[in-house]
């Protein structure tokens, strides 16, 4: 009796952390995925501005088009010159993962 009772309790903390670590993956996953979305779309709105990918499109609209295809939201978008600093959004678990990207010309 004391043996089934001992497996009952190891399998229930086997279950509870395979859980959690399926928990964390997925938001590991999710905040990868944001910033692959927000480089995507950076890059996306920066070659824009400056001609290299030509576009009907103003180079914001372009990157939210490029973020809502890798899965996320474009929350913000400043061009500066040719240079685009992106703020993208996606939900995992109720939760939001923010990621920032800037893409543009080098410096100097």
């Amino acid at each position: 009796m004391a043996g089934s009772a001992l497996a009952s309790g190891v399998l229930a903390v086997a279950a509870a952390l395979s859980l959690g670590l399926a928990a964390v993956g997925g938001a590991a996953v999710t905040a990868q995925r944001t910033a692959g979305a927000a480089d995507a779309a950076a890059l996306a709105a920066a070659d824009a501005a400056s001609g290299a990918v030509p576009t009907g499109e103003q180079p914001c609209e372009l990157a939210a088009r490029v973020a809502q295809a890798a899965g996320a939201t474009l929350t913000g978008c400043v061009l500066e010159g040719f240079v685009a600093t992106v703020e993208v959004q996606a939900a995992y678990a109720g939760l939001a993962a923010v990621s920032r990207a800037r893409a543009g010309p080098p410096e100097g």
